[in-house]
């Protein structure tokens, strides 16, 4: 069974989904934050493929995509230094790219090394829905990686089925239509705001369970979520905590404890 299915078979709560740049904050440290992650009680890990134009980011993920490619960091190396993944990490992880570096590598040869390496899913913003279904979907499919599509609040009834039917794993929820990290004290994303657009996509009654991202940071805005859907995905907070830590491992014990209370 993939391990997001058996996460979500064994748990439809409250679950935390951490993103993480992948060669940052040093090159070597990939495998050493997925680790501490899980060590730390995060229940999926996203790993983020870094590319020089990630349109979906705002400035802290596109920051530690600049900082890991500038360390050396590129799809090759990626599964070179998670070939031993699964030897240490038993967390469902999640590969987060855009369509452009993914294509240059190959998209048959991409799900494939995924699959070798251990991963569970695939997140690629800008891959539209149309060319995924009639071209690509087959190799998701053999190799058992599930695709998971986002939605947003101008996301039409009509599509978000579509989407659904599409999507495997969970789906993405974006909280609003901003980047990444684009919440600040000056600007909340306030969760609660959007209650009418969350209890929408409740009422749908839809296949895959629910996440919700952009603009989760906190306990507060996390717990909030939770109410909302199955869980919350965290980005750029974390990517913040790590900025600046001296040690990977209390970093993300402390921030994650943060988060879990």
């Amino acid at each position: 069974m993939n391990r997001l299915d058996k996460l979500f078979t064994q748990k439809n709560k409250n679950i935390l989904n951490v993103y993480c740049t992948a060669g940052y904050p040093q090159l070597n440290a990939t495998v050493e934050v997925l680790e501490t992650l899980q060590q730390s009680g995060a229940d999926i890990i996203e790993l983020g493929i870094p590319y020089s134009d990630p349109i979906a980011d705002g400035p802290v993920i596109q920051q530690s995509n600049m900082q890991a490619l500038e360390n050396g960091m590129n799809i090759h190396l990626l599964f070179e230094q998670l070939k031993n993944l699964r030897t240490s990490v038993q967390a469902p992880v999640i590969l987060m790219g855009y369509l452009n570096p993914v294509m240059q590598f190959g998209i048959e040869k991409f799900c494939k090394a995924a699959a070798e390496v251990g991963v569970d899913g695939i997140i690629l913003p800008d891959l539209p829905m149309y060319e995924f279904e009639t071209q690509y979907q087959q190799f998701f499919v053999k190799n058992d990686l599930k695709f998971i599509f986002l939605v947003t609040p101008e996301t039409s009834e009509e599509r978000i089925r579509q989407i659904d039917k599409l999507s495997s794993g969970f789906l993405y929820a974006v909280s609003s239509s901003s980047t990444t990290g684009s919440s600040t004290k000056e600007s909340p994303v306030d969760t609660d705001s959007q209650e009418a657009y969350f209890t929408r996509l409740k009422a749908m009654n839809l296949i895959n369970p629910i996440l919700i991202g952009f603009g989760i940071k906190d306990k507060a805005s996390f717990d909030a979520a939770c109410r909302h859907a199955n869980g919350a995905i965290i980005g750029s907070a974390y990517i913040k905590a790590l900025k600046d830590a001296t040690n990977i491992s209390v970093a993300t014990k402390d921030f994650i404890n943060g988060i879990k209370g």
